[in-house]
């Protein structure tokens, strides 16, 4: 830990965080879970909310790619998305969906403004962001791809939009 400057997890949960909510609206995979997790200790991230049936910690296969963020990142679980967004909306977030839908804006483009804060949704590894969540979001950004394929993991989207955010709202 010396030798890589890390800082230990007490130190981490004291110090001041990026003003960003990691939603993850009902990911079945734990192994996404934890890569989440592990995304949003690196970029040091205020918070995440596990909705639905996405697994919560503690749990061996969530701890596998979490490789202990579980126990740094500060996280909670909400029964239904839209609870969720609505208490988060009420506090004043930023509600981003990360979705490619008919309205979504190329995530390249998307103005992060610096005296906001954000919470942004990350959906279903097969169906996506619900629409019913989608309809309550100020904006939806979209990863530009070009194989054939056009769709990304969702811890890798993850990584992705996590880190386009971090770049101006980091410490």
């Amino acid at each position: 830990m010396d030798a890589l400057e890390r800082v230990s997890v007490e130190t981490f949960k004291e110090a001041l965080k990026t003003p960003i909510v990691a939603v993850l609206d009902n990911i079945r995979s734990l192994h996404n879970v934890g890569a989440v997790f592990r995304t949003a200790d690196a970029f040091s991230i205020q918070h995440m909310v596990l909705c639905g049936i996405t697994a919560t910690p503690p749990h061996k296969e969530l701890r596998k790619t979490a490789l202990g963020a579980t126990e740094s990142v500060s996280w909670e679980y909400s029964n239904t998305t839209l609870e969720a967004i609505e208490r988060l909306k009420s506090e004043g977030y930023v509600i981003v969906a990360a979705e490619q839908t008919e309205h979504s804006i190329d995530l390249s483009s998307f103005a992060v403004d610096t005296k906001k804060q954000y919470a942004l949704i990350f959906g279903h590894e097969v169906n996506g962001v619900d629409q019913a969540v989608l309809d309550h979001c100020d904006a939806v950004v979209e990863i530009k791809q070009s194989g054939t394929k056009h769709s990304l993991n969702v811890s890798v989207s993850a990584g992705i939009v996590l880190w386009h955010f971090y770049r101006f709202l980091g410490k």
